[in-house]
């Protein structure tokens, strides 16, 4: 079966067009992945955040201040009292609970476990880019020579973490003034 040089030429050329639009379309589509990947370099450092994680991670509203007692579980005495805003939670001990900062488990437990858990997370949503920097949880222990006074934990941001913030201090009190007596 031979070609005359007429279709071979034709042949050729349809190659040759076959062979530009390639790379035209190569082109094209190396055009878009870049635009996409500079869209998504965007969108993550504009703290992006997917619809189906507002929902789930957004805080609920609390309306005003909310004050919460922290009670021994064994008397029922109140150590303390926790101030909780849509921002931060304010632990306040009462005026005759004497506990300092160093007492175990304190700072083991509550700051470094719990704390330092919820930091964990929320640092690897910061660099996934759901949430900013300056929305990270933050722990301040506030204290008069050697005795708590107060203790602060800004950013929770859910209000699950409310409730184990409560929890936790509660616990943790309740063992510092064990540890203390």
């Amino acid at each position: 079966m031979g070609f005359s040089d007429e279709q071979i030429r034709d042949m050729l050329e349809l190659k040759e067009e076959l062979t530009e639009k390639i790379i035209k379309y190569k082109e094209q589509i190396e055009k878009l992945e870049k635009n996409i990947s500079v869209l998504d370099t965007i969108l993550k450092q504009s703290s992006f955040t997917k619809a189906s994680d507002l929902t789930r991670n957004a805080p609920k509203t609390i309306k005003q201040e909310r004050k919460i007692a922290i009670t021994k579980s064994s008397d029922g005495t109140t150590i303390a009292n926790a101030f909780v805003t849509n921002d931060e939670v304010s632990i306040i001990l009462e005026d005759n609970v004497t506990l300092d900062p160093d007492t175990p488990p304190l700072k083991t437990f509550f700051v470094d476990r719990i704390i330092g858990e919820m930091k964990k997370k929320d640092i690897e949503q910061v660099e996934s880019g759901v949430i900013k920097k300056d929305d990270i949880i933050n722990c301040v222990i506030n204290d008069n020579g050697g005795r708590i006074r107060e203790i602060i934990i800004k950013n929770y941001r859910q209000e699950e973490r409310v409730d184990e913030i409560i929890n936790t201090a509660t616990w943790s009190l309740t063992r510092m003034t064990e540890n203390s007596a």
